[in-house]
């Protein structure tokens, strides 16, 4: 962690190790930055095979237990950037992104990418959340 007071790391215990030099999420005062967030177990395999609404469910369960260490909840994000490699499992992948997200509709972009980290990854979703405040 960086001298600033204001800024803290997160690793959250039971989601797949970084496979680069970068943590789970990084807040700095009451905003939390989201890593891209990829479907992988602890050895790094694909979570799901080939079905993309598995690994979708994967990420967005890994996203969850991130958003709670941080004391937030997917009403708190502000800003999602979804990245899959065919984009029309757009429509596959949304059911599974309303169910986390419920009646929250958070700024959102969709890029279409030629291939993610891991081979077998068919998306990866980042994300930056407003954190609550103490009342």
């Amino acid at each position: 962690m960086s001298g600033s007071t204001m800024r803290k790391e997160y690793s959250v215990p039971g989601l797949s190790p970084p496979i680069s030099h970068y943590c789970d999420a990084v807040q700095f005062g009451n905003m939390l930055f989201i890593s891209g967030i990829a479907p992988l177990d602890q050895d790094l395999n694909v979570i799901g095979g080939d079905d993309v609404v598995a690994q979708a469910e994967a990420i967005f369960a890994a996203m969850d237990k991130i958003l709670k260490l941080a004391g937030a909840g997917f009403g708190d994000i502000l800003k999602v950037t979804v990245f899959l490699t065919d984009v029309d499992d757009r429509t596959k992948i949304n059911p599974v992104r309303q169910r986390y997200f419920g009646e929250a509709r958070p700024a959102s972009t969709l890029i279409e990418v030629s291939r993610l980290a891991i081979p077998g990854m068919k998306v990866e979703v980042e994300a930056v959340v407003g954190l609550p405040t103490a009342a």
